[in-house]
This record gives C-alpha cells, sequence and structure tokens, in this order.
C-alpha cells in the first residue's frame, strides 16, 4: 500500500513572494486568488478548494478546477475528512474531563485490562501518541491488504489487534511517536466513558455544538451529494504497471473503515473544515484548561530519533513542530492534515489573528511519478503561503533540515 494518510507531514520552504500586510481585506483576498492559480499549474491539480476564514467572516472561498472530466469543482463539494475526526476525538475526550467522566492521568487498564501495557498507558498518552503502541498502518497484513483490496472493511477490533501485538515502538512514556493504533483505541475508550456509541457521542459533543451542517458520519464508504471525485495512481506499483504505461483510477469511494475507528469516519466540506479547526483552536467547547491541554505545546523538548533507525516516527518535538492531543502545532498554527486516495485536506488556525484556512486537492494523471504511482500532496504548501500572506510575522515555521 502506497500514499495512505499522512498527518504528519514534513513541510517544504516557504515560497516566494507570498508576503503581505494582512491590513486590507481585499489586498489579502488578492494575494490568497494568485496563490491559488499558481498551485493549479505548479502542483498539476485537478482541483483545489480553498477557504479562509477570519473571526468566523469568509475572506476567500474558491473551489478550481474539476471533479469528474467536465464536471468543475464546487464548494459544497464533500470529501473525507481525515485527522479531522482524530482532533473531533479528542476535543470529545476534553469535554467528558470537563464533566469529570474520565482524567487524563486514567490507566487504559481501566476500560481495557487485557491489552498489552495497559496498566503503564495513561489515555493521556493514546491522546499524544506517546504510548508506545505500533501503528497498524505499517503492518504488513494492513499495507498490503489495502494495497490488494482497497475496497474491503477493515473492524476497529482487527485493527487495535494488528496494532498492539506488533513490537512496541519504545516503553510507554518514554518517546513520541505518531500511531492510528492510538486513536483506534481511545474512541472505544470514549465510547464507555461517555456510554454511548462514538457515532452518538461525535453527534452529541461535536457536530451539534460546532453547527457542523455539512460533516457527517458513516461507517460505509458512502459520500453525500454532491461528491468531490478523487483519482490516484498509488497502486502502480503494487499491481505491477509498467513505468509510464498509463494507469490512473477513480478513488472516490475507496473504503476508509481502516483510517479511523468506527463511527468517526466522516465526510464533510470546505466550510465545515473552517469552522472546525477554529473551534477546535479557539477551545470554544471547552473548559480553559482543557484548551490548554489540547493545543497547547507541552511536548517541545520530548522524544527523539533512535540512531539504530528502530523508530522512524519518532522524533523530537520542538517549536517549530509539536503534537498537541490529536493537533499537529506549527510554531503558533493550529493545524492538521490528510492524504487518502490521491485527495488532501489540510486545516490550519492562528489564534491570535483567529485565521481559519481549509484546502482540499485532489490531482492530475501527470503528478504522480510514472514509476512509483506516488504524490506529494500541496496541500500542506499551500496552507503555507497562504499563512505566510495573511500572517507574514507569524508564518507556519519551515522544517528543520534532517
Amino acid at each position: 500500500m502506497k500514499g495512505f494518510l499522512v498527518f504528519l507531514v514534513t513541510l517544504p520552504l516557504l515560497l516566494a513572494g507570498c508576503g503581505g500586510s494582512a491590513t486590507d481585506p481585499a489586498v489579502d483576498r488578492a494575494q490568497v486568488a494568485a496563490i491559488a492559480q499558481r498551485a493549479m499549474a505548479q502542483y498539476r491539480l485537478r482541483s483545489l478548494i480553498l477557504r479562509v476564514t477570519v473571526d468566523g467572516q469568509p475572506l476567500y472561498s474558491q473551489a478550481l478546477g474539476e471533479s469528474a472530466d467536465g464536471v468543475p469543482a464546487t464548494e459544497d463539494m464533500h470529501v473525507r475528512n481525515g485527522f479531522v475526526a482524530y482532533s473531533y476525538l479528542t476535543t470529545v475526550l476534553m469535554e467528558l474531563v470537563d464533566r469529570e467522566q474520565i482524567s487524563l492521568g486514567d490507566k487504559l487498564s481501566r476500560y481495557f485490562p487485557d491489552l498489552p501495557r495497559a496498566g503503564d498507558i495513561t489515555i493521556r498518552m493514546l491522546a499524544n501518541s506517546t504510548s508506545g503502541y505500533a501503528d497498524y498502518v505499517y503492518q504488513p497484513e494492513v499495507s498490503d491488504g489495502v494495497d490488494a483490496d482497497p475496497f474491503r472493511q477493515w473492524a476497529t477490533d482487527d485493527l487495535i489487534r494488528i496494532g498492539t501485538r506488533a513490537p512496541a515502538m519504545f516503553a510507554p512514556g518514554t518517546n513520541f511517536g505518531y500511531s492510528h493504533t492510538n486513536y483506534a483505541i481511545l474512541g472505544q475508550v470514549l465510547e464507555q466513558a461517555g456510554r454511548a456509541p462514538l457515532s452518538q457521542l461525535m453527534q452529541r459533543y461535536i457536530f451539534q455544538p460546532m453547527g457542523l451542517r455539512q460533516t457527517t458520519g458513516s461507517d460505509t464508504p458512502a459520500i453525500p451529494a454532491p461528491v468531490l471525485q478523487t483519482y490516484s495512481s498509488e497502486r502502480r506499483e503494487g499491481m505491477g504497471i509498467a513505468p509510464g504505461a498509463p494507469f490512473y483510477e477513480n478513488t472516490t469511494y475507496w473504503n476508509p473503515s481502516w483510517t479511523a475507528p468506527a463511527g468517526a469516519l466522516q465526510t464533510t466540506d470546505v466550510a465545515d473544515l473552517t469552522t472546525s479547526i477554529a473551534a477546535i483552536g479557539s477551545g470554544k467547547l471547552l473548559s480553559p484548561r482543557s484548551r490548554d491541554e489540547q493545543v497547547e505545546p507541552h511536548l517541545i523538548g520530548f522524544g527523539f530519533t533512535p540512531e539504530d533507525g528502530s523508530c522512524n516516527v519518532c522524533r523530537e518535538n520542538t517549536r517549530s513542530f509539536s503534537f498537541g492531543l490529536g493537533v499537529v502545532l506549527l510554531g503558533p498554527w493550529i493545524t492538521g492534515n490528510k492524504f487518502f486516495a490521491g485527495s488532501g485536506a489540510a486545516v490550519g488556525y492562528l489564534p491570535a489573528r483567529k485565521i481559519a484556512i481549509a484546502v482540499i486537492t485532489t490531482y492530475l494523471p501527470d503528478a504522480f511519478d510514472a514509476t512509483t504511482g506516488q504524490v506529494s500532496d500541496a496541500g500542506p504548501k499551500i496552507l503555507m503561503d497562504v499563512a505566510a500572506a495573511l500572517a507574514p510575522d507569524q508564518p507556519i515555521p519551515a522544517p528543520a533540515a534532517k
């Protein structure tokens, strides 16, 4: 399997020519529009849906390119929200903390005593990916299985079994390493603590209070109309397609059941994405203390990449990059992104300016490598450029050299 969800991306250097004053809305809109137009050609995008709000008010919202051949992309088209659902999970968690129905210091053994190392792992470790559980995504049973049959329905219990039976990345609480396994388990913990199915918790604690009108949950590949069609070449090598031979398949209804726990598989639109990241970044639904727990960079200075190569996803948290509770913190920006089946969705929020950005991307055939079928998602790059244009004194930091 290639090209699965990548939430913790390595962001590129800022593109030149993105400076701005962020004082004149008309100038800001023109700069964002120019970034969008340039990105279409530069990254060989099939479609780009981009929305920016400031203090909840739209500054720019536009869809460029096509969904299917001859069908223009539109702002109301629905897509999978990927990582934002994980941010919802940790928001539900902190709402339950505020209601004293769960504590971040609770041991996992209180809920699932039979899971490996459950007596040493806390709920906080699940939420901030310091538990040490291996990521089921990288286990051959999942990676090969998804590549072989992208329409397969995966059960959350099976994904947890695969992730927790694999060798641990590190001892609980001793390092940082992003792992989907943590959130599969957390979803089931929340069902116990919240005394309801996860889908109901999402409706009660997220969709309704955030005022999300186009975000819905479904544990099937279904997407409500209108749908942004997605395409990919990422199975080229797995299917033995010769380098350079035409290969570009419709991936719109590939099954996302391996990407998140049942009850947290969702579709949305660009307006709800900006509303969501603004609500999460501002702590709209949380007490100040819980908001601080979720989106402040408490892991700065924690974590390392072992020199022996035993944990390639392990890394140090810095001021430029750190992990909150289900959010990626890039300097002053609260962010998240997904890339699934040839389609990306990146979001960012700057609390000091109340700027929310959402970027949705799909790709033309020649954007994919002619040999490997892979593509580098441009969504985070576009997010960086828009951030630099609107807040040049508080940009998303360039990544540290490795």
